[in-house]
């Protein structure tokens, strides 16, 4: 298991890119309207527009792991709380867990 994201939810996207970009110094590698990543070494800062699910300014985690069907098959024994099954999404699978204090953190594997 890697940390491979970390989530920003951000009230503001061009604020937000302005802010990590201009001022922290943070190499941009992609920007859209609803994604944006800067390059932070093994772990890559992505900036998300908040909702009602995801306030700004909280953070989501993003772990990845070499098979995440065995993981998920895990769950019971593990005792970890799936809010979404692995599904294909842009290329790989990514699937959403909660962790001991009830946040959101998502996992992904290869397809």
């Amino acid at each position: 298991m890697r940390l491979t994201y970390a989530i920003k939810y951000v009230a503001e996207m061009e604020a937000a890119i302005a802010f990590y970009r201009d001022k922290l110094g943070l190499q941009l590698k992609f920007e859209s309207p609803f994604w944006t990543e800067f390059a932070t070494g093994d772990t890559v800062l992505a900036l998300h527009p908040a909702s009602e699910e995801n306030a700004a300014g909280s953070v989501e985690l993003g772990f990845a792991l070499d098979d995440l069907g065995e993981f998920y098959a895990r769950r019971q024994e593990l005792g970890i709380e799936f809010t979404r099954e692995p599904k294909e999404m842009h290329g790989i699978h990514i699937a959403g867990i909660r962790d001991a204090d009830g946040a959101q953190v998502s996992v992904s594997g290869p397809v």
